[in-house]
């Protein structure tokens, strides 16, 4: 007797169903269904005959439409299954009432509370620099300086990219913008802005475009005037941790976190295992009158109206629709579909359509209502889950959910990636096998819920990381020193 196949259905009106483990040809895949071919994990196999043409769905939704008939029992995938994203759309607004999130959590976490009242959940000390050019000199600072101070602070952080110079217009002002943001970060007990003297971007242009910075924790200069720019870095440095050095942790509400979610190399199980439980997290925090952060918009398309649906007022929704159409609009007016997505690594965990991917991935932002749209470089200033204009690109979007405020990122991932931000981040494996085979990148093991383990039950455990991690417990990225930014570069380069 054949063993019935581990599969999933995630909505009654799914066209497929997911194989939680590889199903061979002829396993039991749902009643009076067997698998046609073999079916590896993470993959879709139909419920159902669907003819060609027909929507398919899954998490209730189309995920794209057959290109071909398929039989009941065989592989969805890209061979037969294919997008139906072409450009931007037009939206009516149809609020749904808002869904009852859980009750706020009384636990605490232990913050450093900084002069304007954000918390961070680390005291360092971050280099950054207006151009690339010294983007080296930026980290021979931040070397030194972290092995001479360690143990008085957090760390000594350079923060680095390439731009800066021969940019032009709303490009140069976007670099600009986030320097400006990063350097105005609750994490970062001080900040070394270090400039070359030549560049487009200007140190002092920078400067008076964010009169908000405290000017007390801040040091800047340019290398060109400096006699000894190492030396010059060093010195700024070790005034910053003398300021520093005396800022303590304290009790801090859940509200006074900010929380990024972002997530990367997706797989069949992103949006059965890992996302679902950190969308569990927003909910907490945005229950707790906290704030939780949700980007990649090109990775929302498909999925758009979910939120749209949960927009608080008319603005906010106009907003929400202005970033999807201005996003579709960038990608066309390059000459390229906006269904440009999935990766090949998506493709390979099982994941066939942008739609699929899209409707995976929102689950990160729970089920709390929309409370503000921040564009690109901008930083969240409401409470409750905050959509932000960024790609889809780990780096750049992760850059930008810093930039926008947040104080710890929660990255799922099904494929892995030791790449770390400038926010503690908490790698979130989507199935046990990459948390088996990669324990120095990742955090936590959601996959754990394919065994049996309860949603709840996992996000009650990864809540509980989140406040040891904003306590100051280090994530792996941290202990293996990944700490990257990257811009996103929009314009012509001279």
């Amino acid at each position: 007797m054949t063993e019935p196949a581990a599969t999933l259905v995630i909505d009654p009106r799914d066209d497929v169903a997911v194989a939680l483990r590889g199903v061979a040809a002829g396993d039991r895949v749902a009643e009076g269904v067997t698998a046609l071919v073999d079916i590896p994990a993470g993959h879709k196999v139909a419920l159902r005959a669907i003819d060609a043409g027909a929507d398919v769905r899954k998490y209730g939704w189309p995920i794209g439409h057959a290109t071909q008939a398929i039989a009941a029992g065989d592989h969805v995938h890209s061979h037969n299954l294919a997008t139906s994203l072409s450009g931007v759309e037009t939206y009516d607004y149809a609020p749904a009432p808002a869904e009852a999130l859980p009750s706020a959590t009384a636990a605490t976490f232990q913050g450093y509370r900084r002069a304007d009242g954000r918390v961070g959940t680390r005291n360092q000390i971050w280099v950054l620099c207006t151009v690339g050019c010294v983007a080296r000199t930026a980290q021979k600072i931040a070397a030194e300086a972290d092995r001479r101070f360690k143990g008085r602070i957090d760390g000594v952080v350079a923060l680095t990219h390439p731009f800066g110079c021969s940019q032009l217009g709303g490009d140069l002002d976007a670099t600009r913008t986030m320097i400006a943001a990063l350097a105005d970060h609750p994490n970062a007990g001080g900040v070394l802005i270090l400039g070359l003297g030549c560049e487009s971007n200007q140190l002092q242009v920078l400067l008076d475009a964010a009169p908000h910075l405290d000017r007390r924790r801040l040091r800047a200069f340019t290398a060109q005037a400096a006699g000894d720019e190492i030396e010059e870095g060093l010195a700024a440095v070790a005034e910053l941790v003398a300021i520093a050095e005396h800022d303590r942790r304290e009790p801090c509400s859940v509200a006074d976190l900010v929380v990024g979610v972002k997530c990367g190399g997706s797989d069949g199980f992103s949006g059965l295992t890992a996302n679902p439980v950190v969308g569990r997290i927003a909910d907490k925090v945005s229950a707790a009158k906290g704030t939780a952060i949700l980007t990649e918009i090109p990775e929302i398309f498909g999925a758009e109206r979910l939120l749209m649906a949960r927009a608080t007022t008319q603005a906010v929704f106009d907003e929400v629709v202005a970033v999807v159409n201005d996003f579709k609009r960038y990608f066309l007016s390059h000459g390229e579909p906006v269904s440009e997505n999935p990766s090949p690594g998506n493709k390979d965990g099982g994941i066939t359509t942008l739609e699929e991917k899209s409707l995976g991935a929102v689950q990160k932002g729970g089920r709390g209502q929309v409370t503000e749209v921040v564009r690109y470089g901008g930083q969240a200033r409401s409470r409750g889950l905050v959509l932000l204009e960024a790609p889809g690109n780990d780096a750049v979007s992760s850059t930008a959910l810093t930039a926008a405020g947040a104080t710890v990122i929660l990255f799922t991932t099904g494929r892995g990636t030791p790449l770390g931000f400038p926010a503690p981040t908490l790698k979130i494996a989507t199935n046990s096998g990459l948390a088996q085979r990669k324990p120095r990148w990742i955090d936590f093991d959601a996959g754990r819920i394919v065994s049996g383990e309860s949603v709840d039950s996992a996000a009650d455990r990864l809540m509980d990381l989140v406040l040891a991690t904003a306590s100051g417990q280090v994530t792996r990225a941290e202990e293996n020193g990944e700490r990257e930014i990257a811009l996103w570069k929009r314009g012509v380069t001279l």
